[in-house]
This record gives C-alpha cells, structure tokens and sequence, in this order.
C-alpha cells in the first residue's frame, strides 16, 4: 500500500507515488537533459514527508531521469536538529545525532533505498 501525505493546497489525501508521478511527468517535459541537477525545497513538508517524496521519484523513475535529483536539504534536515539543541550547548551531541540521522535517511532517499522502517519509532 502507497502511504498517503496530506497536501496544504488539497482538500484530500494524495498518495506519494501520485506526486512522484506528476513531479517526473512535469520536469520529463519541461526541463532539458541538459540540466545538470534538480534540487526541491523541503520547507512545509515533514522531514519523513520530503524523504518519502524523493525516494518515490527515485524508485519509481530513477532510471528514466537525466538529472541528478535531491532536494536542498534546507529545513527537512536541519530542523529536526534545531528542533533538539534549542541553542543550548548541552543539547549539541543529540542535535548532532538528529542531523546525522536526517542525512543517512536523506541519503538513502536519493538513491531510492529509503523506508520507513529506517525512521525511529
């Protein structure tokens, strides 16, 4: 079963492979091969949200894409770790801990190998 993530602009639920379709159909006709990279912005999104929607696109189409894609890593990777250190300086290991396991998922998430299961429960 396709997880669903609720959209701000849409009364209902639209299932991450519906937007992995739609996200590849778009960039496939409008943007050149010849665009080295593409890089979505997270913010708005649950860091698990963003990461679920760039491994959709990457395990659904990887293989049909011309472009490196990922996201900017701006807020779905850095705000769980400011979420935790707060600016306090006895919080900076656990933030650090935070911001390494948003990469590792973010990571996987680019080459289509993230679930789930790799969040915490």
């Amino acid at each position: 079963m396709t997880p669903e993530i609720p959209l701000r602009t849409c009364d209902g639920l639209v299932s991450v492979a519906d937007v992995a379709d739609a996200t590849a159909r778009c960039l496939l006709r409008c943007v050149p091969a010849a665009v080295p990279g593409i890089a979505f912005l997270s913010g708005g999104q649950a860091p698990t949200a963003a990461s679920a929607y760039l491994n959709a696109l990457h395990t659904r189409f990887g293989d049909k894409l011309p472009w490196a894609v990922t996201f900017s890593f701006g807020r779905a990777i850095q705000q769980p770790a400011l979420n935790v250190w707060h600016g306090d300086a006895d919080n900076i290991v656990a933030a650090q801990q935070v911001l390494r396991h948003r990469a590792s998922c973010d990571g996987a998430a680019q080459r289509g190998k993230y679930n789930a299961e790799m969040e915490p429960a």
